[in-house]
C-alpha cells in the first residue's frame, strides 16, 4: 500500500497574492500560476466562440494550482461541456495548450458550470456509502478509479470522517481504499 497522497496530490502552503519568488524550486509562482490562468482562460474563450456559447471566466490561483471556472447566466447552456467526462477532456486539452504556449507542465483546474461542486457532492455520497458498508462489518471498502485531484478530495473527506484511505493501483487503474484505521 502506497502513502495517503502522492507526491501529484500534495498540498502546496498557501501563497499570499503579493507573493512572486516561488515556494521551492518546483512551485510555480503566483504570477506564473495567473499567467496560466490567463492563457487557459484565452484558449477556453476560443473555444466558447467557435461553439457559439456564452460564458463568464474567472481565474484563480491557490494551493499551487490555476483554477479556471466557467458559467453563464443560463447555465443549460453550458449543459454538454459540464458533464463530468467533457470537463476532464477540456481540462486535458486546455493543460495542453497552455503546456505549448508557455513550456511548462500544467496542473490546471478547470470547473464548468459547477462541475467540480457537483462531483465532490458525487464523491461524498460514495464516501459515506463506503464507510457504511465498513460500519456494516466490512473491513475496507474499495472506491471506482479516479483522477489524482479526485482521489485527493476522497482522502481529505475520509479523513474528516475519521477513516483511514489509500490509494492502490496503477494509473487509470488507481483507486482509493477506505479502512477503519487501527
Amino acid at each position: 500500500m502506497t502513502d495517503v497522497t502522492d507526491t501529484q496530490t500534495q498540498e502546496t502552503p498557501a501563497v499570499d497574492a503579493v507573493e512572486t519568488d516561488a515556494i521551492d524550486g518546483d512551485a510555480p509562482t503566483v504570477n506564473q500560476l495567473e499567467h496560466e490562468g490567463d492563457v487557459a482562460a484565452d484558449y477556453i474563450e476560443e473555444l466558447l466562440d467557435i461553439c457559439d456559447l456564452d460564458g463568464d471566466l474567472d481565474i484563480d490561483a491557490r494551493n499551487g494550482r490555476a483554477y479556471v471556472s466557467v458559467t453563464a447566466s443560463d447555465e443549460g447552456k453550458l449543459r454538454g461541456l459540464s458533464r463530468p467526462e467533457a470537463v476532464a477532456a477540456l481540462q486535458e486539452l486546455t493543460r495542453l495548450a497552455v503546456q505549448n504556449k508557455t513550456g511548462d507542465f500544467s496542473r490546471l483546474i478547470l470547473d464548468v458550470g459547477g462541475s467540480r461542486q457537483a462531483r465532490e457532492q458525487e464523491l461524498s455520497t460514495l464516501v459515506d456509502a463506503a464507510i457504511a458498508r465498513i460500519d456494516g462489518g466490512s473491513a475496507s471498502a474499495a472506491l471506482p478509479a479516479m483522477s489524482s485531484y479526485e482521489r485527493k478530495l476522497v482522502h481529505d473527506l475520509v479523513s474528516e470522517r475519521g477513516f483511514v484511505s489509500n490509494s492502490n493501483g496503477e494509473g487509470k487503474d488507481r483507486h482509493t481504499v477506505i479502512t477503519a484505521g487501527k
